[in-house]
């Protein structure tokens, strides 16, 4: 594992790569792994592992578990990869060319409004 959590990296498949988002939905993983390969990155997906944690469930109600959704891990095979320097260090581009913008990344906008810089922002 990598020094702090702003920088992490591990294996998967046995390959080693910079771990971009653990624990993400189907949707996300497809809009990240199409927005790295733009990117000329390589991308791996792996399922996330099921939580560690047992769950205590009282007798006959085995039918009622709550269904885990299916989370995945993305990883770049470029270890030294790190999202939060590609994004505020204006890095990666939309495939229409435009620099990736942290609401963009987040996909709170279709658009990445790359002219404003990203402290004008409005939070909401």
């Amino acid at each position: 594992m990598a020094i702090n959590q702003n920088h992490l990296f591990e294996e998967l498949d046995g390959i080693k790569c910079g771990i971009v988002e653990k624990n993400v939905s189907p949707e996300r993983v497809q809009f990240l792994k199409e927005l790295l390969e733009i990117n000329k990155y390589e991308v791996l997906v792996v399922a996330s592992p099921p939580p560690k944690a047992a769950v205590s469930v009282p007798e006959g109600e085995i039918d009622t578990l709550p269904v885990t959704p299916e989370t995945f891990t993305v990883g770049v095979t470029d270890y030294t990869f790190n999202p939060i320097n590609a994004i505020f260090g204006r890095l990666l581009k939309t495939k229409d060319g435009h620099v990736v913008t942290k609401d963009f990344w987040d996909q709170k906008s279709e658009i990445s409004f790359d002219d404003v810089p990203y402290f004008n922002h409005s939070n909401s």
